[in-house]
């Protein structure tokens, strides 16, 4: 039978526990980084130093989805897969307990702010939760005080340090052309927005919008670790009735291929950054 922190929070800080425990019984990495990528950006594992893999399915409590002393985790959880809102963040506590210290983020997005392009590149500053608006958020139920506080504060959500160290990076590469900076609006999906929705979600201050990342980065902050997201904008949202054109997951795929290199370009320099001035 399971208590009612359990049901209610998706995995117990024993069950993380043990799936922490286990992970690092087979490995001898000891991460203080960890990395998470989405729709077609899955090409940072290729640049890892040294990898190791592991199948979601051996690794115990996790839930299934479709070098550096880093953790990559190819492959999110979704709300629109069905599972449970605490269940799809699981990892972000795993991580926590394994050692991790940052969080790195990856997303593909649709561009709302009328100046992005197809293939711009948005570092997350801020974000907006409407699934939270409506009491969806993986915090909901009771506080285990060994993750984090009852209320965490989000107005530092994302880490500056680290936004202002990609801004130096993308100068020193050359990117400052398809570099932006904005706030990422997070829905339950798997549908694309509304015309309606999308006139909404920019007049409400978002400059981009998707289905991930967000949940991901309230749980990561609950349990103390830095964050930092970027959004790869794979797509115009659809603001005109007039206009022909539609929203569809091959295009989000195929503009992550063609930017993918210059984006893990940007994500291995900085962690690798972020490792020397940790050793210095």
């Amino acid at each position: 039978m399971l208590s009612v922190s359990e049901s209610l929070c998706g995995e117990s800080y024993e069950e993380c526990r043990a799936t922490a425990d286990w992970l690092l019984s087979n490995t001898q990495v000891r991460p203080t980084v960890g990395i998470v990528c989405g729709s077609g950006l899955g090409g940072l594992a290729e640049m890892l130093k040294d990898p190791q893999y592991f199948k979601y399915c051996d690794i115990p409590n996790f839930p299934q989805s479709t070098g550096m002393h880093s953790w990559y985790s190819h492959g999110r959880f979704h709300l629109y897969e069905g599972y449970p809102i605490q269940k799809i963040t699981m990892p972000m506590r795993v991580f926590k307990l394994i050692g991790v210290e940052t969080v790195f983020l990856t997303n593909a997005a649709g561009g709302l702010n009328q100046d992005y392009k197809v293939g711009d590149v948005m570092i997350m500053k801020d974000h907006i939760n409407m699934p939270g608006f409506a009491g969806n958020n993986p915090l909901v139920g009771p506080n285990d005080d060994r993750f984090g506080v009852r209320f965490p504060c989000m107005s530092d959500a994302y880490d500056r340090k680290l936004r202002q160290m990609a801004h130096d990076v993308a100068s020193e590469l050359g990117y400052n052309d398809f570099f932006r900076e904005g706030v990422y609006c997070v829905l339950g999906g798997p549908s694309f927005e509304t015309i309606a929705e999308c006139r909404m979600l920019l007049k409400l201050g978002a400059d981009a919008v998707g289905m991930s990342t967000v949940h991901e980065v309230i749980v990561a902050r609950h349990a103390g670790m830095r964050c930092f997201a970027l959004s790869l904008i794979s797509n115009r949202s659809v603001m005109d009735y007039d206009s022909q054109e539609k929203a569809n997951h091959e295009e989000v795929l195929e503009t992550g291929r063609q930017r993918a290199e210059q984006l893990e370009k940007l994500v291995t320099t900085m962690v690798a950054r972020l490792e020397h001035n940790n050793n210095s």
